[in-house]
């Protein structure tokens, strides 16, 4: 049994951060600074990054990503996900966990790294209404929907299986419309009825559609190329993230909410990945490192 979990944390952790140990290099840079960052400890960006649960909102963020299809566009004709699927990941995880935990100018250089990247990241794609519209992933639509359906997925999965967020859903939503400004997000929502507002609106506008590209995309994330040892669990995650998403969205995928109680056994493995990983993140730890340096710096300073 101890084999087991030796095996299988080290798997996660190198599914996750792109090292056995959970300590990539990136890491390092969240141990230095000069300040608390955007955030800090005690925000609702903390509490939501911070926790399990968002292993649940990575698979339901993709799932939701793919209905847009400007944003699909960009991911069949651009993205690794097909031949390096766990890079793309570990590059997704950097994003978001520098710019939850590093100080102020590593969350903005790491935010400038993607947006270098997507600069490169155009083409065309045929819209909802079979007219032929030319793309960037810096386009303001775009943005705004990868933003949009993201806040949503990890403040919904956390809802349901993480614990309190501080300030509540409005806290965490409002925090993290300054990651979607780093990246270029304009006007992102600020509390949880804006989410929904914009969220409903691209539905609302018919800019939503389900096509074999998103097939392909769905059957991708529900059998990714994980260890077979790992599958039973990834398959209750990926049945968990359906059960989360509302459903007229789930019937665009090509989706069904399982009749079995997915979201309770959804808790029972999230748990059980916790229990493996530790409770608390390293990049939680080495912001936390570089929070206490700062402090016994301030007081050391006082007269």
């Amino acid at each position: 049994m101890s084999r087991f979990a030796d095996s299988w944390r080290s798997h996660l952790l190198t599914t996750f951060s792109g090292t056995s140990d959970g300590n990539p290099r990136w890491v390092d840079r969240i141990a230095e600074g000069d300040d608390a960052g955007f955030f800090g400890p005690g925000s609702a960006s903390w509490a939501v990054h911070g926790g399990i649960p968002t292993l649940v909102a990575g698979i339901r963020a993709l799932l939701m990503q793919t209905l847009h299809p400007g944003a699909m566009a960009g991911v069949h004709d651009w993205s690794r996900y097909r031949e390096d699927p766990l890079g793309r990941l570990s590059g997704t995880i950097q994003w978001l966990v520098t710019v939850t935990f590093a100080d102020t100018r590593v969350a903005v250089t790491e935010s400038s790294r993607v947006g270098r990247f997507h600069e490169r990241v155009k083409g065309s794609y045929t819209d909802a209404r079979g007219e032929i519209r030319p793309y960037s992933a810096g386009d303001p639509e775009l943005l705004s929907w990868v933003h949009v359906v993201f806040t949503d997925s990890f403040l919904a999965c956390h809802e349901l299986w993480g614990g309190a967020i501080p300030g509540g859903a409005d806290a965490y939503v409002r925090e993290w419309a300054k990651a979607g400004e780093l990246v270029g997000v304009v006007d992102p929502p600020r509390s949880e009825a804006e989410l929904r507002g914009q969220l409903r609106g691209f539905s609302e506008a018919g800019l939503l559609k389900s096509d074999e590209r998103v097939a392909e995309a769905v059957r991708f994330i529900r059998n990714p190329p994980l260890r077979r040892s790992m599958m039973p669990a990834y398959r209750v995650l990926f049945a968990g993230a359906v059960a989360s998403i509302p459903r007229e969205y789930r019937e665009l995928l090509g989706l069904r909410r399982s009749p079995l109680p997915v979201v309770w056994a959804t808790g029972f493995v999230l748990r059980f990945v916790g229990y493996l990983l530790g409770t608390r993140s390293t990049s939680e730890v080495a912001a936390r490192g570089r929070i206490a340096r700062l402090e016994a710096l301030r007081q050391a300073q006082r007269p």
